[in-house]
Formats: C-alpha cells, sequence, structure tokens
C-alpha cells in the first residue's frame, strides 16, 4: 500500500470532514532552468555534471550573477530548492581563481554545518583543489584548531563559536580575516528576537575586525519564507541587500493536511493530545514500509513517542533499530548515524525536535507528520518540506494541539496558505545587549575617539565604562581593563542578566550541575515546588536561593509540570504614536512592569488537566520595556448586559487570545510577549477568578465610569526586542483574527483554545469577550 492508497482510505472514513480541517494539494511543479554563467571553470562544470548538474536552476543563476557582481544577497526560495550551490559556485570559482581567497560559513547549528561540510569537502576533493576546508566547532579537536586557523580556506562554524572562539581570537587568525572575502549565513529567518540582536551585533563584531586587517567581504544570506527577509538580512549585517526570491526548482505533487483532533473533555476544551494522535496517524504508514519524520515540540515527547513506536512496530519490522529518537543532547556520533540511516533508508521512522528541521540531507522521505503547530509558518514549511524533497507524491499533516495557537492555524487554513504574515524582528540597539557585545568588541581591539558601533551614543557608554573601571582610556583609545574574559558571560540567546544555577541534589553526598536558567525565567520555573525538566527527567525544586542565584532540585517521577500564575501590574511611561481606534486608543511605547509570582498550577501530561495548585513567595520582578496597549471606555464597558467582574474575566479572555494571535505575526515565541490587563498608571490590575487588584487587595469596581481598562501586550525582555510597533501597526486585524478565533471555537463557556479554561477565567468569559470586541471594534 502507497501513500495515495492511504489518503484514500482516509477520506472514505465518515469523520475526514471533521478531524481534518483543510487539505492543500500543491501540483507538482517543472523547473526552470538557466546555464552556467561563462566565468565558471571548465572543471568545476565536469565535477557537477559528474553529479547530475548540468545547468542551473533560475534562481541560482541570478544569485549568482549577483555574487559575481560584489552584491550582498539574500536568498528565499523553498526547502530542497538547491540554495546550497548558490553560495558554493562562486566561492569554489574564487578559490580556483585565488588560492588566497578565504570564506566564513555560519550556520545555526552543529548539525547543519556538518552537513554543508561534508558537500563542500566533496566537491573539493573531486576538483582536487589545494583547500581546506573546515568545521570549527565545539567538537572540534585542540591539535586540529591551530592549523585551521593557518590553514583553513573556508571555516564552517555556529554563531557561539564566532563569539567565544574566534573574534577573541583574531590575532591568531590574522591570515584568515586578511584575506576574507565571503561570509555565508544561512537559515538567517532564524536570528530573530532576543538571538538576532545579538547576531546583529556579532556581525558588527566581525565587520569591524575584517577592517582591522583590510579586507572587504559580501555577506551571502539565505532564509525560509518571511515577510521581510530583506528587512532582516540588512538588520543583521547593515548592508544593502539584493533579494532572489524567483524559485526555479522542480517539485513533486504534496498532499498537505490539517488534523484536529478530536475533544475529549468538552467542559475543559481539552483533545486528545496531539502526540497520541500523531501515533495513529503515522501507524499505517509504518506497516506499509513507508519511510516517515514525526515532529513533536518537546525533547519528552521525543522520547515518550520514540518508546511508543518501538513497541508497536518495531518487533514485527526486519532488522534492528528501524525507529529512533532524534534531539539536542545525543552525542555527535548518534545524530551523523541517524541521519544517515535516513539518508540511505535503513530507517523506517524517526522522531525529532525541530532539531532536523533546517536543511541537512536526510534523503527520500515520503511522510512528514507534526505533532504540533512549530511556531511560525517559516517553520511549519521546513518541517513538512523534509517530505518529497526530491520525487514521487507525499504528504504533511499538521496535528493542532488544544492551544490557541493550534487551534488558530487550523480552523483558519487560508491564513496559513496565503502569503506569509510573519515578520523577523530584532533589536540590535537594546541597550543591554548592545553594551555586552562593545564589551566583548573593546576586548578584541581598543576603541577609538569618534568610532560607531550601533545607533546609540558610543562616546556615553565608552565613558560610562571608563567610570566604571571596566575600560580604560589612554589619549584617543579605550582600552579593556578587566581580567574577565567578556565573551563568555553573554549568551547569545538571552540578554544579559546574572543566571541561576540549577543543582541536583537527588545523591547528597555528591550534588551536580544541571543547568542554567536566565534570571527572566527563574521565578516562574526554579520556585519552590516547580517541577523543573531536563533531558526528559523530571525534578522538584526544593528551595530557590534567589540572592545566590541558586537552585536546588531532587528527581522525582510526577506525571505532571507546573504553570505558573503570575500577578503583573504594567504602568505606561511613554508613548510613541498614539492614535483612535473604533471606541479605543491605541498606543506603543515604554513601560514598567512589576510582575510577581503568586502560585502554580499542577498540569498533566499529554492531557493538559489541572490537577492542583500551590503558592509562591518570591520578590518582584522588576522589567523596563516596550509594550503596545489600547484602553477601553468605561462609559461603554458599562452598558454591556454583564456585572463588572464578568467583564474584566472577558477583557482577560480577549488578552489570552489576542497574546497567541499576536505571536503568528512576530514569528516569535509565546514566552517572547507577556499579557496584562489593569489601569494604564498601574494603579490596579486584572487577575482570573479575582477581579480587581489594588495595592494586593481584591475588590470590584463600583462604577465603571472610574475604570478605563487598559490591555498590554509588552516584550519579556529588558529594553524591548521592537514587538511593540509592529503589533501596534497590526491592531485592527488583531482584534478582528481574535474575534474570529474565540467566535468559532466549539466550546460553550471558554477553553484553552479561545480566551482560557472556564473554570479559570469565569463562565461567562466567552460571552462577554465578545461583547467587548463587538463594541470597541464598532
Amino acid at each position: 500500500m502507497g501513500v495515495t492508497s492511504i489518503l484514500e482510505q482516509w477520506r472514505s472514513r465518515n469523520d475526514f470532514g471533521r478531524r481534518f480541517t483543510a487539505e492543500r494539494v500543491i501540483p507538482a511543479r517543472e523547473g526552470s532552468y538557466r546555464p552556467f554563467p561563462p566565468g565558471v571553470p571548465e572543471r568545476l562544470r565536469q565535477v557537477l555534471a559528474e553529479r547530475g548538474i548540468d545547468r542551473l536552476y533560475s534562481h541560482q543563476r541570478e544569485a549568482v550573477d549577483r555574487i559575481v557582481e560584489g552584491e550582498s544577497i539574500v536568498i528565499v526560495t523553498p526547502t530542497a530548492s538547491g540554495k546550497t550551490l548558490c553560495y558554493n559556485l562562486p566561492v569554489l570559482t574564487s578559490l580556483m581563481e585565488n588560492p588566497e581567497t578565504r570564506a566564513l560559513y555560519l550556520f545555526p547549528t552543529k548539525a547543519l554545518a556538518q552537513d554543508q561540510y561534508e558537500e563542500l569537502h566533496s566537491l573539493i576533493g573531486d576538483l582536487n583543489l589545494a583547500a581546506a576546508t573546515c568545521t570549527y566547532d565545539g567538537d572540534t579537536p585542540a591539535d586540529a584548531r591551530q592549523a585551521i586557523r593557518k590553514e583553513g580556506h573556508v571555516v564552517i562554524t555556529n554563531p557561539d563559536m564566532l563569539h567565544t572562539g574566534i573574534l577573541p581570537h583574531h590575532t591568531k587568525w590574522a591570515a584568515f580575516f586578511r584575506n576574507l572575502r565571503y561570509v555565508v549565513m544561512d537559515e538567517v529567518h532564524t536570528y530573530r528576537g532576543v538571538f538576532g540582536s545579538h547576531m546583529a551585533n556579532l556581525i558588527r563584531r566581525l565587520k569591524r575586525i575584517v577592517k582591522f586587517y583590510g579586507s572587504t567581504t559580501q555577506f551571502i544570506c539565505c532564509s525560509a519564507t518571511i515577510a521581510n527577509p530583506t528587512e532582516l538580512a540588512e538588520s543583521l549585517c547593515e548592508v544593502p541587500m539584493k533579494l532572489i526570491a524567483g524559485n526555479g526548482a522542480p517539485a513533486s505533487k504534496k498532499h498537505f493536511f490539517f488534523y484536529n483532533p478530536p475533544v475529549i473533555n468538552r467542559e475543559l476544551g481539552i483533545r486528545k493530545s496531539a502526540v497520541t494522535s500523531a501515533r495513529h496517524l503515522v501507524a499505517p504508514f509504518l506497516k506499509a514500509g513507508i519511510q516517515s519524520l514525526i515532529f513533536t515540540t518537546s525533547r519528552l515527547n521525543v522520547e515518550v513517542l520514540t518508546r511508543t513506536l518501538k513497541d508497536r512496530f518495531e518487533t514485527a519490522l526486519p532488522g534492528q533499530e528501524r525507529i529512533r529518537g532524534y534531539r539536542g543532547g545525543y552525542l555527535p556520533e548518534t545524530r551523523r548515524e541517524i541521519e544517515r540511516g535516513l539518508r540511505e533508508g535503513e530507517l523506517l521512522a524517526v522522531v525529532s525536535t525541530n532539531a532536523l528541521e533546517l536543511g541537512m540531507d536526510i534523503g527520500d522521505l515520503d511522510v512528514s507528520i507534526l505533532a504540533g503547530y512549530p511556531g511560525s509558518v517559516a517553520a511549519t514549511y521546513q518541517q513538512a518540506g523534509r517530505a518529497g524533497r526530491r520525487k514521487g507524491i507525499s504528504t504533511a499533516i499538521l496535528i493542532a494541539r488544544s492551544n490557541p495557537l493550534d487551534q488558530f492555524i487550523v480552523t483558519h487554513p487560508d491564513y496559513f496558505f496565503g502569503a506569509s504574515p510573519e515578520h523577523g524582528r530584532i533589536h540590535a540597539d537594546n541597550l543591554l545587549i548592545l553594551l555586552s557585545h562593545i564589551q566583548c568588541a573593546a576586548f578584541e581591539l581598543p576603541f577609538e575617539k569618534g568610532e560607531t558601533f550601533g545607533g546609540e551614543n558610543l562616546a556615553e557608554i565608552l565613558q560610562y565604562l571608563d567610570e566604571e573601571g571596566i575600560l580604560h582610556r589612554s589619549g584617543e583609545r579605550y582600552h579593556w581593563m578587566q581580567d574577565a574574559y567578556p565573551a563568555n558571560a553573554v549568551n547569545l540567546r538571552n540578554i544579559p542578566e546574572q543566571n541561576f544555577v540549577v543543582t541536583d541534589r537527588t545523591d547528597a553526598a555528591a550534588p551536580v550541575t544541571l543547568a542554567e536558567v536566565d534570571f527572566t525565567s527563574a521565578p516562574t520555573t526554579l520556585h519552590e515546588g516547580a517541577i523543573y525538566l531536563c533531558e526528559s527527567k523530571t525534578y522538584i525544586v526544593e528551595k530557590l536561593d534567589f540572592g545566590n542565584r541558586q537552585a536546588f532540585v531532587k528527581r522525582t517521577g510526577v506525571d505532571y509540570y507546573t504553570d505558573a500564575m503570575t500577578y503583573t501590574q504594567v504602568r505606561a511611561l511613554k508613548s510613541f504614536e498614539t492614535a483612535q481606534s473604533g471606541s479605543c486608543d491605541r498606543s506603543h511605547g515604554e513601560v514598567f512592569v512589576a510582575r510577581k509570582v503568586t502560585g502554580f498550577k499542577k498540569i498533566r501530561f499529554f492531557t493538559s488537566e489541572n490537577l492542583g495548585y500551590g503558592e509562591v513567595n518570591l520578590p518582584d520582578l522588576d522589567l523596563h520595556t516596550t509594550a503596545y496597549w489600547f484602553t477601553l471606555p468605561g462609559e461603554l464597558l458599562g452598558r454591556l448586559p454583564f456585572d463588572p467582574g464578568a467583564v474584566i474575566d472577558g477583557i482577560l479572555g480577549i488578552a489570552h487570545a489576542l497574546h497567541h494571535v499576536a505571536v503568528l505575526h512576530l514569528m516569535c515565541d509565546v514566552r517572547d510577549l507577556d499579557r496584562a490587563v489593569g489601569d494604564r498608571e498601574g494603579a490596579w490590575s486584572a487577575r482570573p477568578g479575582r477581579g480587581i487588584v489594588r495595592h494586593g487587595e481584591t475588590e470590584g469596581p463600583a462604577e465603571w465610569t472610574t475604570f478605563d481598562p487598559t490591555l498590554f501586550l509588552y516584550d519579556a525582555y529588558p529594553g524591548g526586542i521592537g514587538f511593540s510597533a509592529r503589533l501596534y501597526d497590526l491592531h485592527e486585524r488583531l482584534l478582528a483574527e481574535t474575534e474570529s478565533m474565540i467566535r468559532e471555537c466549539s466550546c460553550r463557556e471558554g477553553c484553552p483554545s479561545c480566551v482560557g479554561p472556564a473554570n479559570e477565567v469565569g463562565a461567562t468569559a466567552k460571552e462577554s469577550a465578545l461583547a467587548v470586541l463587538k463594541v470597541i471594534r464598532r
């Protein structure tokens, strides 16, 4: 039985239309081809012809032409469209013409870097070219690093290694930087939010060093489909970019399904687990021997689903280890073995986190199943694109979870299959991020008077660092003065704060350091009684030493995780823009946030059942950041046929849904944003089930004329990372999509898929939320 037969069986089922909310057939596409440009050496053409490449796709030819003309480019084409050749061809041509040419390849993961290394190394070997291609990362042996620094022509690395292992030691790389011509940045859509803001500063440091050695570089960027690839690439590299977007690669026919699991608890709005549904949906393909890839949203789900599939199918399959898991934390040799098994067809199925999402070559897959929306349209297409990369009919299935983001996507398929609405946003001049990289840059090279670095006033920052004893001014230069190595203290995926160290005291005689948690996340993940997850294992937090930034945990075998409940007050400090929209005022600007963790919920794995609550007593966490907000007129709210408490519950329900809708447009994680409902001046705030909270006391408003509730969506990082202006511009669309999500949800009183569980936000929250939206959108 093949893919087509299995799909026909599904279509014949009575519940097909209820469970499969959408099917899109992506037709096969013929390729658009162009000849090699005249400057490509004959020997290189011969080697490529031996690999079956005797001409270029149209976008490959356009990219090569632009690179030859000296332009920096950003290439935006789908998975398996041959983006690698867009940069390998001009790099190899330059190496053959000038052996002194150097190139730096940056990939966001070591696995992707290793895959690209094997491809390029093989090409150079077939060319008999005297050029060294090397990976330089944390797995590179110490004795090989010196040779790479001196002799490497193409160095393949990742941002973390560039940050800590290359730029701070640039004097050992002098020959490389003196001849550096190309900087290749693959998967640039992953460089967004905090990570992207760090990456932009890392590129500033790289350009500063390249300039010091008298070289000039071109940037070659590749991205998945997003709404603003040129803007993002230019923000990262701070050079003009030429967009290459016309895809000339052929594609096979693909069936793309959205699957919404059945509701198993209508009162709580809980649906059948996406992981359980994935197990059932992949079963007929595995029985038929059809190679499949299943993506899950957590490491724990990888282990659980792999174990289940092994128990059910592997004993009946010939051979050993036909079903494997794949995630971060596995040894490099294990990951390479699994990738090779997929590529060579030895494995029947692999269950993976998004670690296999990016462009490693894993061969001819027929089925890709996504157990949960990956968080962005771009990531969904990346994972779905792992099936049908070369030939034949393939299928991709997105399985929705109960949360609002997943439910919105599967119930609004036209939104997903339309033009990408997602914008990659960064804020490279976030003061904390900028300050950390200025210190790293000063360690690498002294700053000269009048030099620029970013958009802030560098002279003031250098003077501040001089006064703090971090830098020392000598004449017209600022020199690094500390014994510390600054890059080691800067995590590219977080805004610099002092991290909390998590220590495992299961064996009291031999405590073990497990991990570090960033300052902002610690109160919600490491409070006493919290379940801390690490390497798919569960630990209970016994003690949180806030002052010394330490948390002590012990292994436990519970079947639940914890979700912190927070009490948040937001006060608007400064509006950047304000406008009237319908019946409410919208703004974006600076805010002050005071957040306190007051308790936590115990949520059962897979079913999301609430098992109980616990109390927490921690100090307030203050945050100065940016936000988008709108104020609802109390006079209009007072006319609604609900008591004030029910209206507040409705507004909190709107905030719950709006938060998830906003994430769709920002291409960020739900945790990168946070929400609050309260007074614009911070005099009171609203909490689910508690009504109005003023100065720690619970009370309800006596008259609506004295209350004009404000709904805030704020960046969850100090200084903000650039989301608020975009949300301000999208105000009308956000409200329309939020109303649609709530109205079209099948629940009666509220559930996790729309306004939140009815037992938390109140039995009338859904009805009052729709009434409020109707009033304010007039």
